[in-house]
């Protein structure tokens, strides 16, 4: 699967975004609203996100210091279970497009989201790739200890979707259940090697090595973002998803190995 291959949901998150960036002006200039956004911010994003929303996060709250923004970061299944079961959440940033759908489809958005962002596979390995692992292939290796996420978990089933177009049955010894989890793993050494996305090896500071996966069988992962029904806050999620879908936004999500939609 590739960004050309995009499914009905991808296309509707993917419409112009006019209007979010026209507000990120507003919110990069100051604003211009006699009722500034302010407030406690919740957002919900998928783990893989950890360094770029803090970074965010940082930038967002010194353009608006009357706003704190709490972030709630793990594995995105669970992310939209705890909105399903009423977690209060102003802001919802899944590392796919089917768990936003199901926020969405229970009636828990405020208008459409948009991804915003898109990321690949990555094989990571302890630093030095003690074990040589260079290919998918290497993933049946009976003696090695190989980490996946958890089926439910994007990087988990995107994972399995490369492993299908690879041909590999994977050896898997732990499914882990967000990707920050794996990673950890990893470059604790407890694991042979394991699927991440490029951005958590980039992240690791050469804690871990990437290794490449071909285009042919690396599958890509699209990130929505999406303002809920009964966000706490609606006017600083607002100003917060126009922040993200801006250039400033935008750059961190680059510096951090995202690449635009």
């Amino acid at each position: 699967m590739s960004s050309h291959n995009e499914t009905k949901w991808e296309r509707v998150f993917s419409r112009p975004r006019s209007g979010v960036i026209g507000l990120a002006c507003l919110v990069l200039l100051g604003g211009c609203s006699s009722d500034p956004v302010g407030g406690v911010l919740l957002v919900s994003a998928a783990s893989s996100l950890t360094g770029a929303f803090a970074e965010i996060e940082a930038a967002f709250e010194k353009m608006n210091p009357q706003v704190d923004v709490i972030l709630n970061l793990g594995g995105s299944s669970a992310l939209r279970e705890a909105i399903l079961e009423g977690a209060p959440v102003d802001v919802f940033a899944p590392a796919d497009t089917s768990n936003m759908e199901r926020v969405a489809d229970a009636g828990g958005l405020a208008g459409e989201p948009t991804v915003f962002a898109r990321n690949l596979l990555q094989i990571a390995v302890p630093s030095g790739n003690p074990a040589n692992v260079s290919t998918l292939a290497d993933f049946a290796r009976d003696e090695l200890l190989i980490g996946l996420c958890a089926a439910d978990v994007p990087c988990g089933s995107l994972a399995r979707q490369a492993f299908w177009a690879a041909g590999v049955t994977p050896a898997i010894d732990t499914n882990e259940p967000s990707v920050r989890g794996l990673l950890t793993k990893i470059e604790a050494g407890e694991l042979d090697a394991g699927i991440t996305y490029v951005t958590d090896v980039l992240s690791a500071e050469r804690a871990v090595d990437g290794v490449d996966i071909p285009v042919d069988e690396n599958i890509v992962a699209s990130y929505p973002i999406g303002i809920m029904a009964d966000a706490p806050n609606p006017e600083t999620a607002e100003a917060f998803v126009a922040f993200v879908l801006s250039g400033v936004g935008g750059a961190i999500l680059i510096r951090h190995g995202f690449s635009s939609p």
